[in-house]
C-alpha cells in the first residue's frame, strides 16, 4: 500500500503521464477490494464470525495478495445453493476456552442469502430447543458431542443436524467463540448499536465469581439505555448474552433480536471506509482471530459471498426468530433432568420447517390451526407403548408446555402399540383439554375405559384425567 501511495505521488507531479496515473489508481482500488473481501465473509450476532483460511499468509512483501489471486474464481463460478437462488450458512457461537461448557452452542442463526434479489434472512434458533437430531436433548449439545468424539467436527455435525431438522440444505457453517467476538469489536474501535428497549438485568453472572460465598457478589447489574449506544467488545458480549433482563428484554426472542442488531452493527463498521482502507486493522483482524474461528468456506467462496452481500441495505434484511411468545412456534417446558426446554407448539416440526423453508415470503409466525393452551389443571399419565427410547419423556415436555400436569411417565404393560390411544378418565369434564391432547399427539380416543385401565390408573398418587399410551405413529408425528 505504501509503495502504491509513493508511485501515485510521483505520477501526480507529472501531469503528462495521465495513463500511468489511471493504471495505478485502478491497482489501488483492486488492492483495497481484495483487503475487504478477504476479511468480511460472515459475521455472527453475539459472536463475530469472520473467516479467512489464508490468514496465515498475511506476510510482508505482498505474499498474501499474491497467494489470494489464485483463489479468485471466474465470474461464472457459484456458491453451493446459488443454482436454487438460496445460499444457507449456519452461524454458531460458542464460549470457547476458559468458559463452562466451552463447546456448547450459545447462539445459532441460520443466515440465508437470495442472490437474485440480494435479500438476506436471519432465523435465530434458541439453544434450549430439543430435537430428534440431538437425541431429544437440547440442540446446543450437538457441537459439544461431536467435538468430544472427533475434534474439529462440531461445525459440520451441527450444520448437518440442523439441515435434517429444518429440511433445508445448509451448505456452509462458520463458528466463533467469545474471545474472537470481543477482540474483533475492540480492534474495530467499538460499534454503534441502536438499543431498541432499555435493558436492566440484575443477575448477569460475573465471570470467575460463580462460586463466591456471597451470593450477591456473583452478579452485576447490567444496564443499557434505549437509543444509539457505543459498545466495546465486552459490553457488546454482555448485551447479546443477557438472559434475565426485566420485562420484554428477558425473553429468548428479545435475546435473539439483540444478537441480530449487533450483527448488523458489526457489518456496518466493517464496511465503513475507516476499516476497509486501514490495512493495519484488517491485518490484525485476520491474524488475531483466525484461532477463534472455524468454517468450511474456502477463500474463493468468501470472495463470492462478499460480492453477493456487500450492497445489502437494512430494508433487505429479514429477521425472524423461534420463540415461546404467545404467537410463537414454540412452548416452554421442563425436561427429564428438570432443565428448561423448548418444544414445537404444534407437537411436531412442520410449522418450524415451513418458516425456515419459506422465510423470504413468510409474513408471520402464526401457526395455522394450532391448538390453544388450556389451563384447567388437567392431569395426564403418559405411557410408552413402544420400544422407542425416550418417547414418553419427549411428550411429557411437549404437554407440559400446554399446561398439562404430567403425573407420571413410564412404560405401558404392553409395548406393541402402533396407534396412540387416549382414555378420558375425567368423564367428559375436561373436553377442551382432551381436544388439545388429541390434536397435539395425534391420539385416537378409546371410548370404552376397560377395567384394567381403571385399576392401572388407580395406583397413581394423583388423580388422573387422561391416560395416554403412545404408539409408533407418535414418533413419526414428532419427527
Amino acid at each position: 500500500m505504501e509503495e502504491i501511495e509513493r508511485q501515485e505521488g510521483r505520477v501526480k507531479s507529472d501531469w503528462e503521464d495521465k495513463e500511468l496515473l489511471a493504471a495505478i489508481k485502478k491497482r489501488k482500488r483492486i488492492t483495497t477490494y481484495i483487503i475487504a473481501i478477504a476479511v468480511i465473509s460472515v459475521i455472527f450476532a453475539g459472536k463475530i464470525i469472520m473467516s479467512s483460511q489464508s490468514a496465515s499468509s498475511w506476510l510482508p512483501g505482498g505474499a498474501f495478495f499474491n497467494a489470494l489471486r489464485h483463489f479468485i474464481p471466474s465470474g461464472d463460478k457459484q456458491l453451493q445453493g446459488e443454482e436454487n437462488d438460496r445460499v444457507n450458512i449456519l452461524l454458531l457461537g460458542i464460549g470457547g476456552a476458559g468458559h463452562d461448557g466451552p463447546y456448547l452452542t450459545d447462539t445459532m442463526i441460520l443466515l440465508s442469502i437470495k442472490p437474485s434479489t440480494r435479500q438476506v434472512a436471519m432465523l435465530s434458533i434458541p439453544r434450549d430447543l430439543v430435537a430428534p437430531q440431538s437425541g431429544w436433548q437440547k440442540i446446543n449439545s450437538i457441537n459439544a458431542y461431536a467435538e468430544q468424539k472427533n475434534p474439529g467436527s462440531g461445525g459440520t455435525a451441527t450444520a448437518q443436524a440442523m439441515s435434517d431438522l429444518l429440511q433445508v440444505p445448509i451448505q456452509y457453517y462458520v463458528r466463533a467463540d467469545f474471545n474472537g467476538f470481543v477482540r474483533a469489536i475492540d480492534e474495530l474501535g467499538g460499534i454503534e448499536v441502536n438499543v431498541e428497549n432499555t435493558l436492566d438485568d440484575y443477575t448477569y453472572p460475573i465471570e470467575g465469581q460463580e462460586d463466591n460465598p456471597n451470593y450477591y457478589s456473583r452478579f452485576e447489574h447490567l444496564h443499557f439505555d434505549k437509543g444509539p449506544q457505543t459498545m466495546d467488545g465486552s459490553m457488546a458480549l454482555k448485551y447479546v448474552r443477557s438472559r434475565h433482563a426485566l420485562g420484554i428484554e428477558g425473553s429468548d426472542f428479545a435475546r435473539s433480536r439483540r444478537q441480530q442488531l449487533v450483527m448488523e452493527a458489526i457489518k456496518d463498521k466493517l464496511l465503513s471506509q475507516q476499516t476497509l482502507l486501514n490495512p493495519v486493522v484488517v491485518g490484525k483482524l485476520i491474524s488475531e482471530f483466525n484461532q477463534d474461528i472455524s468454517t468450511n468456506l474456502s477463500v474463493w467462496e468468501m470472495l463470492r459471498l462478499w460480492n453477493l452481500t456487500k450492497d445489502v441495505n437494512r430494508d433487505q434484511i429479514i429477521n425472524k426468530g423461534l420463540s415461546d411468545a404467545p404467537d410463537g412456534l414454540l412452548v416452554n417446558g421442563v425436561g427429564q433432568d428438570g432443565a428448561f426446554i423448548l418444544t414445537p407448539r404444534s407437537g411436531n416440526f412442520s410449522a418450524v420447517r415451513d418458516l425456515a423453508q419459506n422465510i423470504f415470503s413468510f409474513e408471520t409466525t402464526t401457526i395455522s390451526a394450532k391448538p390453544e393452551v388450556i389451563n384447567d389443571g388437567a392431569t395426564v399419565l403418559i405411557e410408552n407403548g413402544t420400544f422407542i427410547t425416550g418417547l414418553a419423556n419427549r411428550f411429557s415436555a411437549v404437554l407440559t408446555g400446554y399446561k398439562f400436569t404430567v403425573a407420571q411417565i413410564g412404560n405401558a404393560p404392553q409395548r406393541n402399540y402402533a396407534q396412540t390411544i387416549v382414555y378420558d378418565l375425567s368423564n367428559g369434564q375436561k373436553n377442551q383439554s382432551l381436544t388439545v391432547l388429541k390434536k397435539v399427539t395425534g391420539a385416537k380416543q378409546d371410548l370404552i375405559v376397560q377395567d384394567w385401565v381403571k385399576t392401572y390408573t388407580a395406583s397413581s398418587t394423583k388423580p388422573i384425567d387422561f391416560l395416554l399410551i403412545l404408539g409408533t405413529d407418535s414418533d413419526k408425528a414428532e419427527n
